[in-house]
């Protein structure tokens, strides 16, 4: 009875932990495992992830089990007379093929993986990132050459339920289920566009343009930083990013082309002070 207790109590804490993690958008106190996907390509990460760690548990408790019987079986007590057997071609042939074995069970998915993540289908919009000391700036050059930058909300300047260090005066918006193209690069020092629940990473770089691409399958506010030291105020140059429904994110390019060209003038660019209302 005390048995079916625990296991049904250590059950609803990693269901708990699990939903924690499911409602989360951005990183927790205590958080022990990934942020949510939001793209195919975090999902398959997060599933990489999973078999690596079961791999890991299986090959560290097996090394464990041979080092207890070994020091167990071959004691000097129980083995007096040690043996010299110095070679075993099973035992030789097995330590041989089984790592063999293990490794194409990682090289697999792994090599799939990275082939998904590096080559770039065909984009439905193309967002470009550039990274300054100490804030990031945007343009959406399929939509009217409009650009922004996002500079980290002050504490002193934040709202009831928003994140600290991890808002941003202006977001970027992007429609669900649409493939965003995302090119990166820097004006100054090289920087890092990273985004943990699309399983995104890409370097800035002054003078060369990276790129990288994601499409996000869920509605939501979505979280990340500069995941390069760049400075000393690296720490607060976060990125925030807000999936919309298509038909918002129409009326959202509708509006600041209305409002670009109002302020700049046909075919200028325009920077926008509030792209997110």
């Amino acid at each position: 009875m005390r048995s079916g207790k625990f296991f049904a109590a250590a059950v609803t804490l990693a269901t708990g932990l699990a939903g924690a993690g499911a409602r989360a958008a951005a990183p927790e106190p205590w958080q022990t495992d990934f942020q949510p996907a939001a793209t195919p390509v975090m999902q398959q990460m997060t599933e990489f992830h999973n078999l690596l760690l079961v791999l890991i548990f299986l090959i560290a408790g097996f090394v464990l089990i041979l080092l207890v019987v070994t020091m167990w079986k071959f004691s000097a007590r129980r083995n007096p007379v040690p043996s010299r057997t110095t070679h075993n071609t099973m035992v030789e042939i097995l330590w041989t093929v089984a790592p063999i074995i293990i490794l194409v069970v990682i090289a697999v998915p792994s090599f799939k993986l990275l082939y998904h993540t590096d080559t770039v289908p065909k984009a439905d919009m193309t967002l470009k990132a550039i990274g300054h000391q100490w804030y990031w700036s945007y343009e959406y050059p399929d939509h009217g050459k409009v650009t922004f930058d996002a500079l980290m909300v002050p504490d002193a300047e934040l709202k009831p339920g928003q994140k600290r260090l991890l808002e941003t005066n202006n977001a970027v918006v992007v429609p669900v289920d649409a493939t965003v193209r995302v090119q990166v690069t820097a004006s100054d020092v090289i920087h890092s566009w990273a985004m943990p629940a699309f399983g995104v990473k890409t370097d800035a770089v002054p003078g060369r343009l990276n790129e990288t691409w994601f499409k996000a399958v869920r509605e939501g506010t979505y979280y990340g930083q500069c995941s390069e030291l760049c400075g000393v105020n690296h720490g607060f140059m976060p990125i925030k990013v807000q999936v919309v429904s298509k038909q918002q994110f129409a009326e959202w390019v509708a509006g600041k082309r209305q409002a670009a060209a109002e302020r700049a003038g046909s075919g200028a660019v325009a920077r926008i002070e509030n792209p997110v209302r």
